[in-house]
Formats: C-alpha cells, structure tokens, sequence
C-alpha cells in the first residue's frame, strides 16, 4: 500500500505572522515553510510526509505559474507508488479558484487531494491552521473518500465545485451552498455526507493537462469577469475588447440577466469571436436555460471566478 503524503507549501494565512499575536488580524501571509508547519503537529508522525515549498505567497496574488507547478507536483504524485495522497497548504482568498483549476486538470481522482488553509496567522492566540493541516492530513488517510479535490477547513470538507468563501474573518468562512459539506473530521476520523457517484466525473486527466499546459505560451488567455450592476456603464465591455480579452465571464444578475447598459457589448464580443458565459451573482441556485440572456452559455452553478478559471481551460484546449 502507498505510504507518504507530499505535503505542498503555497503560502498563505496558515502559514503568516503577526507582530502583535494578540491582534492577529494585522499580520503578513506566507513567512513560516511548511516544514515549519509541520513540525510538532500532534499526529503527524502516523504516516510519512514529504515537504515540498512550492511556492510562498500571499494567495490573492495567487498566477498561472503557480497553478502550473501545482498540477505538474500533483500529476507527478498521482502516478507515483510510493505516494498515498497529496495536502495542499494555500491561502483562503483563492483556494476554491486554486480546487477548481486542479479538479477541471486532473478529472476523477486516483488518490486524494486535499487543500488546506487558515483565517489566521501561525502565531495568533488560537491559530486554526495546526487543526486544519491535521484535519486535511485525516481526510488524506481516511479509508473512503471522494474521487475529486476537496478543501477542508474548520472540520469541514468542501467538494471543489461548491466551495466558497462566504466570510472575510470568521473561522468558519466556507460554505458549499445548497449543496453543504461532502463531510466532516469528528475527533480525528472523517463522517462523509454523500459518495460520489462513478460515473459523475471524467476518468483522470492530469497527463494531457499538464502537457496541454506546457504547450501553453505565457500569459495564459486573458479571461475577464465583467458583473452587472445597477449604474452599469455601456463603455466597459467594448475597453476591454479593444485591451485584448479573449473570454469574459458575466456575473449576471438573478437568472442569468444583464443590465441593458451591456447587452450591446456583450453581443459585439460574441461577434468578434469572444467566448462569453454567464453566471449568476446569486450564492445559490443555478441559472436556467429559460434566462432572456440564453444566448450566452450558462456556466451552470459554477461562481463567476471558477467558471473564469473553466473558460480559461477551454480556450487552453482543455
């Protein structure tokens, strides 16, 4: 049976000090590794791990350059035998983006991945990211799971396509909507809501991912989210096609409907060849095909961010 972790460092909160660890909400991401992280963890040493610093940065400014590492380091891990599951230690702000990428790249899940964070620093009072880390190392191990990448934070586990940021300091910050929680770690061991169903998901896909993206020129294709607001301005969607955007995302309001303001340069994109998807601004529910906007193609129940990051892939050729 395979027996180590690759644990990977991004960054992040988790792994952020404060000057002042009673005032832990002043402080700078990204200053501890993941070695530093790891050490002293209680229950870390119930199975090999191996520390890999891939990155160290704040995770808003989260790039295609590290989203191309990841999945290479994840790839590389999926086929290796001697590799059990792969935890991720990331920052909160694009973490779902982050599921998602992997989860479209790497498609049905030979063995877990699983991404963890904090809301706060390593040296706070009561930090949260030791927890985390050894909940998301539990999820990791435990004997049944999910075919797909999965965030976990705060003693729950969010499936990639749900998951979302729902608060900016509160340490229960992720929700999974309608859907709620694939599961929870209770005293150590994992409780899951639901089993995927086989056939749900493609069959693995992280070879022809990671060499459609090494074909891949930098920048990645520009994708852009435009949302529709009351006030919104005619002149914003025509700026960036004259810029060079190749894909836009509208954040529509309601069913998928956009202020009229935009309905003209949503059209002049789609005329020039410009993939355009809607989504909805809603934290529920999914846009239906009955939309007046059906002309443009629903991003399903993906958020705006994630169906960029979807979009972004189709224009790869993934």
């Amino acid at each position: 049976m395979p027996s180590k972790i690759v644990l990977i460092g991004t960054g992040g909160t988790i792994a952020g000090l404060a000057p002042d660890a009673a005032n832990a909400g002043q402080y700078q991401a990204a200053q501890l590794s993941v070695q530093a992280l790891l050490q002293g963890l209680p229950g870390s040493d119930a199975v090999p791990v191996e520390a890999v610093q891939l990155a160290q940065i704040d995770s808003k400014d989260m790039d295609d350059a590290v989203w191309r590492a990841l999945l290479q380091a994840c790839h590389s891990a999926m086929l290796n035998p001697e590799v059990r599951a792969v935890v991720i230690t990331h920052g909160t702000d694009t973490i779902e983006e982050t599921a998602w990428f992997l989860q479209e790249c790497l498609g049905r899940l030979p063995k877990p991945v699983v991404l963890t964070c904090a809301m706060r620093p390593a040296n706070a009072l009561m930090p949260d990211g030791p927890q985390n880390l050894r909940d998301a190392l539990a999820v990791a191990t435990a004997e049944a799971g999910l075919p797909e990448v999965v965030v976990v934070a705060d003693r729950e586990v969010h499936a990639a396509r749900w998951v979302q940021k729902i608060h900016p300091h509160r340490l229960q910050a992720f929700g999974s909507g309608e859907q709620g929680p694939a599961g929870w770690v209770e005293n150590g061991r994992v409780r899951w809501a639901y089993a995927a169903a086989a056939d749900a998901r493609p069959d693995y896909c992280g070879e022809q991912a990671v060499q459609a993206l090494a074909q891949a020129g930098q920048p990645w294709p520009w994708v852009e989210v435009v949302t529709s607001h009351a006030g919104a301005r005619a002149e914003l969607i025509p700026a960036l096609l004259q810029a060079g955007v190749q894909g836009l995302v509208l954040a529509c309001t309601g069913n998928g409907t956009l202020h009229q303001a935009m309905e003209a340069g949503a059209a002049q994109a789609r005329g020039q060849g410009v993939l355009v998807w809607r989504s909805s601004r809603c934290a529920l529910g999914q846009i239906l095909e009955a939309s007046p906007a059906a002309e443009a193609p629903p991003a399903s129940a993906l958020s705006a961010v994630k169906a960029r990051v979807s979009l972004q892939l189709r224009l790869l050729g993934l």
